[in-house]
């Protein structure tokens, strides 16, 4: 924890900045050398002048696998690039900067961190890092439960009447993405078509997507070939990590808030909160009840009668549909990460005779339920398996008027601008042939608009005409909102360390998102499930009041007041302000 961390090495000033040369390129570090820590790592050496400095994973194969890519590459990693984990990294940063006070010649520092770790290491993570002011930038979710993100908001506030200390980002990437940017420029600059009244917006995960990241699945560490008993990260088990709105679609909830909440561009108001949220969601699909009767007893595909008919055959999915057409990589090697490696040394027989002995690892009712718990079984009948989080799930969201505050200067349709009742559909659905690829609909006074993950459709009620736009598709992952986000950080750091901006209107002005919008999302999820398990409407205000203002972290009226302070410092940029 935070004061773990604390203990390792000499205190550290509060707002400690290394003093940097001029235009010097960026220094970053990656904590988590897994899919999303090398996605990163990538994002930031196609799209940026950063550099990643230094690698913290705590297995070393992945941690040697990224410094040799991204940071050492042919060299032998040297004092300051290579951490066991984010704690080593602490007290080596801590000494580094005791040593340089005390005028010794020490290496470079290290200007922001990617903090790509399971969802569940990240409140402890955050929270240790923020007495060192660095830049963070946290994979989404900011946390499993609401409890560790109101810690996490709390440990990044600057003492009382002082600014912000660093900037800080979450792996909200749909923000980012061309697509995503134009969509919402339409929406709320252009107003093509005028007050949006109603959205529904879905996130089809893929029907095999699903089975193997939330069915079989847990994020587990395996050296030499066999899983560690440390192995965390089980997105298919509710009850040990957290709901699938969660881990899948927290950033899905962000993207609605940020069409719907935030403040209209260029205005100078509150957001326009929701007043009720309700969901509906269950395992609809994934369990006992649905197993073929011909499959029997069997629990695992490898010896199961009915493997050749069934379409979530482990066998069909990782060996015909991936490794025999050449892809060894995602989601093979996530059934064992050697399989890459054998591929190259000894061949593609080895590797699919490797991947089956995999496959046919399997439990029974005399297995320890911590060691069922502790690992995925990709062979394992997806029918037969331990998951319990929701594989179809509704979520509604519902504002009412919430017009601007009466002045000389205001109509009422204009303080009503933006600020309308509205309604936000939902839907997160694992039997879908698309994977991840949004599509939504939007009804507004004047006009309909249709979209999915490469166009955007436009249809004028006053013409009858429609207008099909095609925003840019760059590579990556999420519609380029990977890069997109990285090129945000990656400029708000360059701002503040290299053109001395306020880290305030650089938050803005880059990022685009502060802390109390991802508080508020994440909340949102949470008040979600809880309608969702109660079978109730959540009122939002209540709910809030009682869930966060009683817990004295943050309130509504304080995020609004920070708005408005942020609004009224950044009028004379407003053109600059990147819509993200």
């Amino acid at each position: 924890m935070a004061g773990e961390a604390s203990k390792s090495g000499p205190t550290v000033a509060s707002g400690y900045r290394d003093p940097f040369e001029s235009h010097k390129a960026t220094r970053l570090l990656i904590i988590g050398a897994g899919a999303r820590g090398n996605a990163y790592a990538r994002a930031v050496s196609e799209s940026t002048k950063a550099s990643v400095c230094a690698v913290a994973d705590p297995i070393h194969q992945k941690r040697e696998a990224l410094g040799r890519k991204y940071v050492w590459k042919d060299s032998d990693p040297v004092e300051g690039q290579s951490f066991g984990d984010w704690r080593e990294f602490v007290r080596y940063e801590r000494l580094r900067r005791q040593r340089k006070n005390e005028g010794e010649s020490v290496g470079p520092g290290i200007d922001g961190v990617f903090i790509c770790t399971l969802d569940e290491t990240h409140a402890e993570i955050i929270t240790g890092l923020a007495p060192l002011s660095l830049h963070l930038m946290s994979e989404k979710p900011l946390a499993t439960t609401l409890k560790d993100c109101l810690n996490i908001y709390q440990s990044l506030q600057p003492p009382q009447d002082e600014s912000p200390r660093a900037l800080f980002s979450i792996g909200h990437v749909l923000r980012y993405s061309p697509h995503n940017m134009l969509l919402r420029k339409l929406l709320l600059d252009d107003r093509v078509i005028g007050e949006v009244l109603s959205i529904e917006h879905t996130e089809p995960v893929g029907w095999w997507h699903f089975s193997h990241s939330y069915v079989r699945c847990v994020l587990c560490i395996y050296i030499s070939g066999w899983p560690l008993t440390e192995g965390r990260g089980n997105w298919r088990k509710e009850s040990t990590t957290a709901p699938s709105l969660l881990t899948k679609s927290c950033h899905d909830i962000d993207f609605l808030l940020w069409l719907l909440c935030s403040p209209l561009p260029g205005s100078d108001t509150s957001p326009h909160l929701p007043t009720h949220i309700g969901s509906m969601g269950s395992l609809k699909y994934f369990k006992q009840s649905r197993k073929p009767d011909l499959a029997g007893d069997a629990t695992n595909c490898v010896s199961c009668p009915a493997e050749g008919k069934c379409i979530y055959s482990a066998k069909k999915i990782y060996e015909e549909k991936f490794l025999k057409c050449g892809n060894a990589g995602w989601p093979v090697h996530i059934v064992d990460p050697e399989i890459e490696e054998l591929v190259e040394s000894k061949g593609t027989q080895w590797a699919i005779e490797r991947l089956r002995s995999r496959l046919a690892e399997d439990y029974d009712n005399r297995t320890p339920k911590e060691e069922v718990e502790r690992r995925p079984w990709f062979g394992r009948c997806v029918y037969e398996s331990d998951n319990d989080v929701c594989d179809d799930q509704i979520v509604t969201m519902t504002w009412d008027d919430d017009p601007l505050p009466r002045t000389q200067h205001l109509s009422t349709g204009e303080r009503l601008k933006g600020r309308g009742a509205k309604t936000a559909v939902f839907h997160m659905v694992a039997q879908t042939e698309k994977q991840c690829e949004r599509r939504g609909r939007v009804y507004g006074s004047k006009g309909e608009m249709e979209y999915d993950s490469t166009t955007i459709r436009v249809h004028d009620f006053a013409t009858s005409k429609a207008e099909v736009h095609y925003p840019h598709q760059p590579g990556g992952s999420h519609g380029g909102g990977d890069d997109g986000l990285t090129r945000h950080f990656v400029n708000a750091i360059e701002a503040v360390e290299q053109e001395a901006t306020p880290i305030k209107e650089a938050q803005i002005r880059h990022i685009g998102c502060t802390l109390e919008d991802v508080i508020r999302s994440h909340a949102m999820v949470f008040a979600a499930e809880e309608a969702r398990r109660e079978k109730m409407v959540v009122d939002w205000a209540g709910w809030w009041q009682k869930n966060v203002d009683s817990a004295s972290y943050i309130t509504e009226n304080a995020s609004m007041a920070n708005h408005h302070v942020q609004d009224r410092l950044l009028a004379s940029a407003r053109a600059l302000v990147v819509k993200a």
